[in-house]
C-alpha cells in the first residue's frame, strides 16, 4: 500500500471563522430556581465548540412551530442568508450566555429566565424536553483567540464590581466562577423572588448582595449607591434593564471614579418593551 500525503494548504486565519453553527439536542432540563431553567445541550457536533468561560456570548436558533429542528445557514455570509430566508422558515434567533461547557462530554448549559409565554425563547424553554433540536452559533475551536466575551479586567485591578438583574445572572455566575484565588469581588444581583438566589462557588473573595424586585421597581441603583465599596482600582461589569444600567454607569463614573476603560455595560432589555430578547 502506498502512503499518500495531504498536500492541500491549511486554511488561513481569514478562512477560519471565529463563530460557527452547531446542531445539538436537549439532554436535560432543570428548574434551578422558580424563575430560571437550566437546559443542557449535547451532541457530537459540539466537539468543535470552545468557550472562554466568563460571559461567553452565543446565539441560539429555535425551530418555528411545526418544525422539528431549525433551518440553519452557515459560512461567512450566514447572517445575510439567514435574513433572506422566508419568514415561515427563518428560525427565531436570540443571544444568550454559555453558562457551562463540558468538552469531554460535548455538552453545554444555557440558563433561561422564565417569564411565561411573553417571548419565543421563554416559551420554548418552558416546554423543552429531552431530544428537542436547537441550533447554536458559538466560538469555533479552530479559531484563535476565542472571541465573544466582554470581561477583560486589567492586570492591575484591585477589585471587581458586578451588578445586574436576573437576565445578567448567567454571565455574572460565569464570571464569579472564573475569578482566581486572591481576587476580591462585590456583586449585586436583583432577581424576581428570594427563592431565585443561586449558590455560586468561587476561589475568590466574593460578597453577593441579593435583592428581590417582586416584579416591581428596581432597587439595584440605590443599593449600589449606598454600598461601602473597597478602595483601589476597580473593574466594573454591569448589565440588565437599559435604564437601570444607564443610571448605574453614571453613578460609577461620576460618583465612584471608575475609569471608562474599566467599565463594561450592556442593556439587555428595556422596561415597557416586549420580552422577545429574553
Amino acid at each position: 500500500m502506498t502512503a499518500t500525503t495531504d498536500t492541500r494548504p491549511a486554511p488561513s486565519a481569514e478562512q477560519v471563522l471565529s463563530y460557527v453553527h452547531f446542531r445539538a439536542q436537549v439532554r436535560e432540563v432543570r428548574r434551578i430556581t422558580p424563575n430560571m431553567a437550566r437546559v443542557t445541550f449535547g451532541g457530537p457536533d459540539l466537539a468543535g465548540l470552545t468557550s472562554a468561560g466568563k460571559d461567553q456570548r452565543i446565539k441560539l436558533f429555535f425551530p418555528l412551530p411545526g418544525q422539528d429542528r431549525p433551518v440553519l445557514t452557515s459560512g461567512p455570509s450566514w447572517y445575510q442568508d439567514y435574513l433572506a430566508q422566508p419568514e415561515d422558515v427563518r428560525p427565531v434567533m436570540r443571544t444568550y450566555t454559555l453558562r457551562a461547557h463540558r468538552p469531554e462530554r460535548n455538552e453545554v448549559d444555557v440558563d433561561f429566565v422564565l417569564h411565561g409565554d411573553t417571548g419565543p425563547a421563554s416559551t420554548w424553554a418552558a416546554r423543552a424536553q429531552r431530544g428537542d433540536h436547537i441550533g447554536l452559533l458559538a466560538p469555533n475551536a479552530l479559531h484563535t483567540p476565542i472571541l465573544g466575551y466582554e470581561y477583560h479586567p486589567a492586570s492591575g485591578t484591585d477589585w471587581h464590581l458586578l451588578a445586574g438583574d436576573e437576565t445578567a445572572l448567567p454571565a455574572i455566575g460565569g464570571i464569579i466562577e472564573s475569578l482566581p484565588a486572591g481576587a476580591v469581588a462585590k456583586v449585586f444581583v436583583e432577581v424576581p423572588e428570594e427563592a431565585d438566589r443561586q449558590e455560586i462557588r468561587s476561589a475568590a473573595d466574593v460578597e453577593i448582595t441579593w435583592l428581590a424586585h417582586h416584579h416591581g421597581p428596581s432597587r439595584l441603583v440605590d443599593t449600589v449607591r449606598a454600598a461601602q465599596l473597597p478602595s483601589g482600582q476597580a473593574y466594573a461589569w454591569i448589565a440588565g434593564e437599559c435604564t437601570v444600567v444607564k443610571h448605574l454607569r453614571r453613578h460609577l463614573l461620576r460618583e465612584r471614579g471608575v475609569a471608562k476603560d474599566a467599565l463594561y455595560f450592556s442593556g439587555y432589555w428595556r422596561r415597557g418593551a416586549d420580552h422577545d430578547n429574553l
